[in-house]
């Protein structure tokens, strides 16, 4: 059994910070140095409708959406055994970069997805604690469509599920004591690994329609 301890309301001031990170420099607004072109905005119309948005800015930036739990009020962090459930309704324009992903003191890093349009049918899984990942190519996966993630954060494996069927167990997982802030949010790549966004392209967005995170009394066996 598990008990459903975290459902994002993106709207609520109290669970999620927009706009700033400690996973960028300084808290932000900025991160060049990880191929990135954002300009992080508290702006609510970029991230609190679940829609993240990037617009192009006169500077060569885009203007992005970020929201975090870190430094909330209520301060909720995924812990060990816990189990993320997201369904995402993946951009379409070529530059956009979607993630959602955890976050705590300089690492503690697991990316439950990035994508890429440039690489339409492929989805990218990664645990930064104890390095592994997959690169995940389904025909499911395409610029425009609704995906149903799942991800169980185990001590000694990271489970990933795609629309219901399990397809990447890392095997090295996140230890016993772990436990990380949520961040969600859209980037724009800045063409080192993936295309940038074409000159007459001003805006893109993805949709994150839910997030829920239910946590056992007990770890599941093998995780």
């Amino acid at each position: 059994m598990s008990d459903v301890v975290f459902t994002a309301d993106f709207t609520s001031e109290t669970q999620w910070v927009a706009g700033r990170s400690w996973a960028y420099p300084g808290g932000g607004p900025t991160n060049p140095a990880d191929d990135k072109l954002d300009h992080l905005t508290a702006d609510p119309a970029y991230s609190r409708s679940g829609t993240f948005r990037a617009t192009r800015r006169a500077d060569g930036l885009w203007d992005t959406g970020l929201l975090t739990t870190e430094g909330s009020a209520e301060g909720f962090t995924v812990r060990t055994g816990d189990r993320l459930d997201a369904r995402v309704r993946l951009p379409v324009g070529v530059g956009a970069w979607p993630a959602i992903w955890t976050w705590r003191d300089g690492g503690n890093e697991v990316d439950v997805f990035e994508y890429h349009p440039d690489n339409p049918a492929l989805l990218e899984f990664s645990n930064h604690v104890r390095p592994s990942g997959r690169d995940l190519r389904a025909d499911a996966i395409s610029p425009g469509g609704a995906v149903d993630l799942s991800v169980t954060f185990g001590r000694r494996s990271v489970v990933w599920s795609l629309n219901g069927k399990r397809v990447f167990a890392d095997g090295r997982g996140v230890g016993v004591g772990w436990y990380a802030s949520l961040i969600v949010n859209l980037s724009v790549s800045a063409g080192r690994y993936h295309s940038h966004p074409d000159a007459a392209t001003t805006e893109l967005s993805y949709t994150v329609e839910s997030l829920v995170v239910h946590r056992t009394a007990h770890w599941p066996p093998g995780v």
